[in-house]
């Protein structure tokens, strides 16, 4: 093997975390990555044709042997130990002492620290064999960083005038007659978890069955609870009990995996390959600013997601909480990543307004007394998808107004002000959030499985059609997230607006889905 090296594009870290180094790696610390290799066939779905089967991601498109032996011999002559080989979600599972791994790769290997959290990570970009090149599209996990946030807001409980799912689902006109009866979601977490005992109470205050829920672990994470309302169990309850109550005959299969670009990816491919729980729709309301993701981390991510879309698995993504600039202090407008993918749902936010279970007034969620404001805006990382090009993105309201992919796609409640009543941990809270939104647009998702009874498929380009865009929306046009303001039809606040659930379903059937 030719030992000419090429840097593998996107590998160094981002530099928009604000953590520091502290101090270098001990060299026999022992580190384990994943090396993303090549399919055998190259996929070859675009938005808008028909799913692909789901068992063709596990034979045609498998891992290419070639490119598996050839890391295997790479990583074996630096004394590296090839751990695991994953041909269907064509990874290399590879561990060593850290000093092997810097010779290897050619990185310096750290501890990273922000506050009182210490994690690995390493110094410089990842270099490889030039034989190498066009095999290897990813090496990750030698970078530990939490890339993400749980994208809810606690509500004030004495001011707050909080809305069931119920009274949401009536809002937004969920289709009747339908429960998700068949249909698996995949709800995905970075951290936290859920107690039984909650989700019991809870979905008795409502006087409804508990649904099934079931938890599985990935790289090593596990269904961990304890944290409270304010921590990642708020995220996790929120997550189910929403969905379980808008899908209350669906399965929904919760997939903890840690809280960096490795677990992102993990989980959507455990979630995608699970042979036990065929996964019709996908939750995630974590996300962070584009910056502070790697480009090889956006890169195998977004491949991720794509694939489930492939499939006809559609990802509903919160699209954030802190307004136009995404929690970033550089006087710029951010979106968040994984919702900017262009191969997601990007779920938005609102402050709705209703009177008894009919909806009177819809504004864009944007501070108040809740706090917070729903992410949106033009991405910085991927180009306009052609099927968003009528849609009127506007350019970016950054110096120099580019032009790139539109976030959010669709939007729902969200304002904590009118946030969700949720059981965690023991105790009543009101949260909101877009993290909300995503769990909202996936049990809806479910119901339209459950209605089609066969795969839902890439909803966005269905979406963006004007007869369906136009009929299966409440056009939410006052309000703004700071840099971009609502308007009629789609807008970088809350994409085309929230959901009218019947009639968005017979608009969907009328354009031939």
């Amino acid at each position: 093997m030719s030992m000419r090296s090429w840097d593998l594009e996107g590998s160094e870290r981002p530099s928009g975390s604000g953590a520091v180094e502290a101090g270098p790696l001990e060299g026999n610390e022992v580190l384990t990555a994943d090396f993303h290799v090549r399919p055998r066939e190259p996929i070859a779905w675009r938005p808008g044709s028909s799913p692909i089967p789901r068992e063709l991601l596990g034979n045609r498109h498998r891992a290419d042997p070639s490119a598996v032996e050839a890391v295997r011999a790479f990583v074996v002559s630096f004394g590296l130990d090839v751990e695991a080989v994953d041909e269907v979600k064509r990874t290399v599972t590879v561990s060593g002492p850290s000093e092997r791994w810097s010779q290897a790769v050619g990185v310096r290997p750290v501890w990273m620290s922000s506050g009182a959290s210490r994690w690995r990570s390493y110094g410089g970009r990842i270099s490889l064999p030039e034989a190498l090149s066009g095999m290897v599209t990813a090496v990750l996990g030698l970078d530990e960083s939490p890339v993400a946030r749980p994208l809810f807001r606690i509500g004030d409980m004495a001011t707050a005038r909080p809305l069931d799912p119920l009274q949401v689902a009536a809002a937004y006109r969920f289709p009747q007659g339908l429960d998700g009866t068949g249909a698996h979601v995949g709800i995905l977490e970075f951290g936290g978890g859920y107690n039984t005992s909650d989700l019991a109470t809870y979905f008795s205050q409502l006087g409804m069955p508990q649904p099934q829920v079931v938890s599985v672990g990935v790289s090593g994470a596990a269904n961990s609870p304890g944290s409270g309302a304010n921590g990642p169990d708020g995220e996790v309850a929120l997550d189910i009990e929403v969905a379980g109550a808008l899908a209350p005959k669906a399965t929904f299969v919760v997939y903890f995996a840690p809280n960096t670009e490795k677990g992102f990816v993990d989980a959507v491919k455990a979630a995608l390959h699970d042979s036990g729980h065929s996964i019709d729709v996908m939750s995630i309301s974590w996300g962070g600013p584009e910056p502070t993701w790697s480009g090889q981390g956006v890169r195998a991510l977004d491949g991720a997601i794509a694939e489930a879309a492939a499939v006809g698995v559609p990802v509903c993504v919160a699209a954030g909480d802190s307004g136009s600039s995404d929690g970033v202090n550089d006087g710029l407008a951010h979106v968040d990543f994984p919702a900017s993918s262009p191969h997601a749902l990007g779920c938005g936010g609102t402050r709705l307004e209703v009177s008894g279970r009919v909806l009177v007034g819809e504004t864009v969620w944007s501070s108040g007394p809740g706090g917070g404001a729903t992410g949106g805006g033009v991405s910085a990382l991927f180009p306009l998808p052609a099927w968003q090009q009528g849609a009127g993105v506007p350019p970016s309201a950054n110096p120099g107004g580019g032009t790139g992919r539109g976030v959010p796609d669709v939007a729902g409640d969200a304002d904590p002000a009118t946030g969700y009543p949720i059981v965690v941990d023991g105790q009543q809270a009101v949260v909101g959030g877009t993290s909300a939104v995503a769990p909202l647009w996936a049990a809806l998702t479910a119901l339209y499985r459950q209605a089609r009874a066969a795969p839902v498929g890439f909803l966005n380009t269905a979406l963006y059609e004007r007869a369906v865009s136009s009929k299966g929306f409440t056009d939410v046009t006052v309000g703004s997230n700071g840099a971009y303001s609502a308007g009629p039809g789609w807008d970088a606040c809350t994409g085309w607006g929230s959901p009218l659930g019947s009639e968005l379903l017979d608009a969907l059937r009328a354009a031939g889905w």
